[in-house]
């Protein structure tokens, strides 16, 4: 007996919350290994200034490029691991069992890695912004960059872990495959600053980074559930 398309959405929203709340407990017990995106953050930021000197006109012109840059490696630091442990105890293929569950279950994970590392940077973002004497409409289009174009890094980042889960050198090959795909988002996120310390409106760049984060939300989850049912076969 085949099952409604409402037993099915609320079916796929169940296991939406129990992967997500699942995820969140794990990192709250791994408070470390989920500490050291930020940590890795703020350091990174932290060294430019010193590297480049004092001069403050320099640094509110890099300062947009260090933030995105950073906030991409820092993102990439843990996503590796996202499927990486359930793919190794063989959870991921009894949560895959399911027809509806995979791409459930690639959303959970998704919103999880950006609520443990993509949501903290965000945070951290208007102390770092301080380093670098950015003004206040240009650290608020920072932060609003970030608030759009994050997600799209963690999405872009467990597709990557995905498609190179069980593979010996999967880190490079992530690095490899996530990077092209995430340079439109860094773009768009640094232009904004760009445009607003011009005396210009970004609503174009956040536009743009707000269709990028539509399309990445419809369409890298269903990506994932494809990677994930063929790694695991």
């Amino acid at each position: 007996m085949s099952s409604s398309p409402t037993d099915a959405g609320g079916s796929m929203t169940e296991v939406f919350a129990c992967v997500l709340a699942r995820d969140l407990k794990l990192a709250s017990r791994r408070r470390i290994d989920a500490l050291l995106p930020l940590a890795f953050f703020i350091v990174a930021i932290s060294l430019f200034p010193l590297g480049v000197g004092p001069e403050t006109a320099m640094l509110r012109d890099m300062a947009p490029g260090v933030v995105w840059v950073c906030a991409l490696l820092a993102s990439m630091l843990s996503v590796g691991s996202l499927f990486a442990g359930d793919h190794g105890d063989g959870s991921l293929e009894q949560m895959l069992l399911a027809p509806q569950s995979a791409v459930a279950l690639a959303a959970a994970k998704c919103c999880a890695h950006w609520l443990v590392t993509g949501l903290p940077l965000i945070v951290a973002t208007p102390l770092v912004g301080l380093l670098f004497d950015m003004s206040g409409p240009a650290l608020a289009a920072l932060v609003a960059g970030l608030v759009l174009g994050t997600p799209i890094l963690s999405l872009l980042g467990a597709l990557g872990a995905a498609l190179t889960l069980g593979l010996r050198s999967g880190g490079m090959l992530l690095i490899l495959i996530v990077l092209p795909l995430a340079i439109p988002a860094l773009i768009f996120g640094a232009g904004a600053v760009g445009t607003v310390e011009s005396g210009m409106s970004a609503s174009g760049h956040f536009s743009l980074l707000a269709a990028l984060l539509i399309t990445t939300v419809i369409g890298v989850p269903l990506a994932i559930s494809a990677a994930l049912r063929i790694s695991t076969e």
